[in-house]
């Protein structure tokens, strides 16, 4: 039996020329819709209770391997050559992009029901392809999905042993996650494969913005409370998220 829903027709060129139209298709086909954003926006206290955990957790992650660690030096993943200073968690640069990582997350806990809010998501793509930025930084695709899944596997594992939010809550909040991320690894694999790139054959003119700003404006929040040490690696059997087999959202 044929379907009475009619086919919605999705313009190709539109996907490569603009980015609202981009985000619409997304939204359409992943069903992010008003529920979505209530999860976000009622779940953000929890979401925010995990961020200096997170934080921490990533960045032992990315030191563990020496193509994530050496963009820290060089300022890209495809250097090969020799490294002077082998950073670790407690190094000036560490510190400092572990702020932007944190500024990022609570970004990510904010309103998505604005364009701005996915305008920020498109620039942290284009800011890893070495673009709009005073010093250009290059960071391959490979890592940054990789990242993005491991940031999103530690947010699930996390909020789904919540031990009072309702299992519906849980369910709403981990979905809307879902949805962001997966949109966020799309825009930052857009910067990197060249599908559609035959559809402007323009220079484009990138402005070079501070860190955390959007068209002139701060749209990025540094947080009022210094980084913690909660947590290294839930990986291993000896170390849980944050602290010593304590949940994270204990005493929230």
């Amino acid at each position: 039996m044929a379907s009475s829903r009619p086919m919605k027709h999705i313009e190709r060129v539109d996907l490569y020329t603009n980015l609202e139209a981009r985000i619409l298709y997304l939204h359409s086909f992943l069903d992010f819709s008003s529920r979505d954003i209530e999860a976000l926006i009622t779940g953000a206290k929890y979401i925010k209770a995990l961020i200096p955990a997170i934080v921490n957790i990533v960045y032992k992650k990315l030191l563990q391997y020496d193509i994530t660690a050496r963009a820290f030096t060089t300022r890209s993943t495809s250097f090969e050559g020799p490294v002077d200073e082998v950073p670790d968690e407690q190094s000036p640069q560490i510190l400092h992009r572990k702020m932007f990582l944190r500024a990022y997350l609570n970004k990510l806990c904010s309103d998505p029901s604005t364009m701005e809010f996915w305008e920020y998501l498109d620039k942290v793509g284009m800011m890893h392809v070495g673009l709009g930025r005073k010093h250009p930084l290059h960071v391959e695709y490979i890592h940054l999905g990789a990242c993005l899944a491991f940031i999103q596997d530690v947010m699930t594992e996390a909020i789904l042993s919540h031990p009072r939010l309702r299992i519906q809550r849980k369910t709403a909040l981990v979905k809307a996650l879902g949805k962001v991320i997966c949109i966020q690894n799309d825009l930052m694999a857009k910067w990197h494969i060249k599908d559609g790139s035959e559809l402007s054959n323009e220079e484009l003119d990138f402005e070079v913005e501070q860190e955390g700003y959007l068209h002139g404006r701060k749209v990025l929040n540094d947080g009022d409370e210094p980084l913690d040490d909660m947590g290294a690696s839930r990986r291993s059997k000896e170390e849980t998220l944050p602290e010593a087999r304590i949940c994270p959202f204990s005493g929230t």
